[in-house]
């Protein structure tokens, strides 16, 4: 069961994982280790590029993903993963099962030297506590000088080991010629170690080994929630393309049905689907006719009706009928691999988004390190200091310019925020989301599931009880979308015997009479092609005797819809209605709402494509939408949310998640946004402040290094109480 089929060699362990395309090309996906920044990409992609027929070579720094195509004549595939094993990286077949699996090992890791961290901390902390509790006392020098020995023995492995991430990045930016926040830190966390050290064996007064340990436990916990944050952005692909897989039927030329993994189907091959499975691959009906859930790819309520010749689509439902297809598409050629390219695409883009916070470090941390070498020297060439005493000065600034603060400054803010948001049932999920949200000047609603509440209500045909009872038990005896939202509408029913169900056209049922009661389509009904249009979807019963019956189904918007278009205009925000449902009845809820720029029958490219063009328009957008056809927009938009009942991939691939019936928190969600990016630019303004009063104490020597950390500790207290202001004044609009 989803082996490869006998006829299927294996060549080598990249067999199974290479496509072969048109014109004698082959394309193949890698999963990279040891990806850290833009500058790993570049050199990747420009190594690759450099050999003989490669006509593709693409990394998503997000996902992992490295995407290689070459002409089958001109290079051995074994020949692509030596070459990137050569640049220091490890690559292999792309499994996103093994991704997830290291980005778990990854939070064990930082985990763990969090724990190693709070231990080397406490332990610390207590000997401290007794030094300076026996210095009031009178304690003699060499219990002092011991209980400081005892600290470093237990501070040296503890440091080394919780650092040690901080010092990996920082040497990988260092060695990209670029710094980062985690230079300065590392910087300041081994010179304090150093002079602790060095103030220990020589039986000084001060040493700073639970200052070290505190901030690096503090700095892994923002590593952890950011990792995971990460970890949680990246899965929406992994998770969107898992839906095209599992196992198909394949019938071959003998009439004989085995089971395959879809990976080993190609096109041509004729492939069963029964009634009630999710189709694996890009097809053309062959033989059959059934009714296709087609929501989660074009966002339509209602389902569509499938006859041979018809073409389906990967991560479709077969609702009534079993199909018989021929295959069109598999793998990256699929819809689904086009929808993940999309998304990859505009996650790129949205990784090139750079924060505050990262500006300011980009310039602030060279002018510490240069500050507190020029005080070293200064005092040592020209004030006459020896080389110790200088060193302490030097430590001094670092320590009292540490970005403790800085890192704190938008940290604390998002935490405040997100616990504002949690309280109005607002779950914030990227880091960077709420600076991204305070830009925004335009809003673009999906519409089904997002602006209305996602399912079907009878509108019309309620009149006649009689007609509605009769056409409630033929109906209860079928799945199709249209007969469980009648079936919904009935108080009670009693299914009626012998309803026949007719794939792709409705329900016939004989009276004891011999006659035949039909519900479905007006075809099936015999109704009049040119019987006047209808904004929703409709069935029709029609039985001997009697008129015919038109049940009218709708969506039902969310109640405060008006409302929360007229707070957003009036906030300055453009408001829009892009969906992939008819035009009749996307217009008739942009009417409804007052929304005058709307777009119907957009698919997923579509929608990405409407997104990027505000993109290019210098406009920031909040996509707001909640099915799969959604989820490259999401991704595409310079910032997303999706309600909780949305499909599993656009709330992975959105900012944030909102809960409840009502529309009103995407109006809260910009509020708090705007509101933390206030307070955000505060805080660095008081960090910047801070260092400028602070360093020309330190440089002049006045400041100790405890003096150094506890005003470090005091700017940072500052920040987290700015940082708290937040919720002064918001009771959950």
């Amino acid at each position: 069961m989803g082996g490869p089929p006998a006829s299927v060699p294996e060549r080598d362990t990249l067999a199974p994982y290479i496509l072969k395309e048109e014109g004698g090309r082959s394309s193949l996906h890698l999963m990279v280790d040891g990806l850290r920044c833009g500058g790993c990409v570049r050199k990747i992609e420009t190594a690759l590029k450099d050999l003989p027929g490669i006509s593709e070579a693409r990394v998503n720094l997000t996902t992992r993903r490295l995407r290689v195509a070459w002409e089958d004549a001109a290079l051995a595939p074994a020949h692509i993963v030596e070459t990137v094993s050569g640049l220091g990286f490890q690559a292999r077949p792309y499994d996103p099962e093994e991704l997830g699996r290291q980005d778990s090992a990854g939070e064990r890791r930082l985990l763990k030297a969090m724990g190693v961290a709070g231990f080397g901390a406490a332990n610390v902390m207590l000997m401290s506590v007794g030094i300076w509790a026996g210095q009031a006392e009178g304690m003699g020098e060499a219990t002092k000088a011991l209980l400081h020995w005892f600290s470093m023995a237990v501070a040296l492995p503890c440091i080394l080991y919780a650092a040690a991430p901080f010092f990996q990045t920082a040497w990988s930016a260092l060695k990209q010629r670029t710094t980062n926040m985690d230079v300065p830190i590392s910087v300041g966390i081994l010179l304090t170690t150093a002079m602790s050290v060095f103030e220990t064996m020589r039986g000084g007064d001060h040493v700073y080994f639970e200052s070290v340990l505190m901030l690096a436990f503090f700095l892994l916990l923002g590593r952890f929630l950011d990792d995971r944050s990460r970890a949680k952005a990246r899965s929406a692909a992994e998770r969107l393309l898992s839906l095209g897989g599992g196992t198909v039927a394949v019938r071959s030329e003998d009439g004989t049905v085995r089971t395959v993994g879809v990976q080993w189907v190609r096109p041509g091959d004729m492939v069963l689907v029964a009634a009630g499975e999710k189709f694996a691959v890009d097809a053309i009906v062959s033989e059959g006719c059934s009714d296709v859930d087609t929501s989660l790819i074009n966002g339509e309520t209602a389902a569509a009706a499938v006859a041979p010749g018809d073409r389906v689509y990967a991560g479709m439902i077969n609702l009534s009928g079993p199909l018989t297809l021929r295959v069109d598409a598999v793998g990256e050629k699929t819809l689904l691999a086009e929808i993940v390219r999309l998304m990859e695409t505009a996650e790129q883009r949205r990784g090139a988004f750079v924060s505050l916070a990262d500006r300011i470090v980009r310039y602030y941390t060279p002018v510490v390190h240069l500050l507190a070498l020029a005080a070293f020297l200064g005092w040592v060439l020209m004030g006459g200091l020896a080389w110790q005493p200088a060193m302490l000065i030097a430590v001094a600034v670092l320590i009292i310019t540490c970005p403790c603060a800085l890192g704190l400054a938008v940290p604390a803010v998002q935490v405040a925020a997100g616990a504002l948001l949690m309280r109005n049932g607002i779950l914030l999920k990227s880091g960077s989301a709420l600076e991204r949200l305070a830009g925004i000047d335009t809003v673009v609603f999906d519409k089904t599931g997002t602006l209305s509440d996602g399912e079907l209500h009878l509108v019309s045909g309620t009149e006649d009880a009689g007609s509605l009872a009769l056409a409630g038990g033929m109906a209860l005896k079928s799945r199709h979308p249209l007969c469980r939202a009648l079936v919904r509408e009935m108080e009670a029913g009693t299914p009626l015997d012998g309803v026949e169900e007719h794939p792709g056209q409705g329900l016939l049922w004989r009276r004891d009479d011999g006659a035949e009661v039909r519900l479905g389509s007006r075809r099936w009904c015999a109704i009049e092609e040119n019987c006047a249009d209808v904004p929703g979807p409709e069935l029709w019963l029609a039985q001997p005797g009697e008129p015919p019956v038109q049940f009218v189904f709708a969506e039902r918007l969310r109640p405060d819809v008006a409302k929360v278009v007229g707070e957003l205009r009036s906030m300055g925000v453009d408001v829009r209605l892009l969906s992939g449902d008819r035009r009749t009845a996307v217009e008739n809820a942009a009417g409804k709402v007052g929304i005058e720029n709307w777009q119907a029958q957009c698919d997923p490219a579509g929608k990405s494509a409407a997104l990027e063009a505000l993109a290019a328009d210098g406009r920031k957008a909040l996509m707001v939408g909640d099915g799969l056809n959604d989820a490259p927009a999401l991704a595409a938009a310079h910032a997303s949310l999706s309600p909780s009942a949305a499909a599993d991939i656009s709330q992975t691939a959105a900012d944030a998640v909102f809960q409840g019936d009502h529309l009103m928190p995407v109006v809260t969600l910009l509020r708090t946004a705007r509101r933390a990016q206030a307070l955000v630019k505060q805080n660095f303004l008081m960090a910047l402040l801070y260092n400028a009063l602070a360093i020309p104490f330190a440089v002049a020597g006045f400041v100790t290094p405890l003096i150094a950390a506890i005003a470090m500790s005091a700017s940072s207290i500052l920040v987290t109480g700015n940082a708290l202001r937040i919720g002064i004044g918001s009771k959950g609009r």
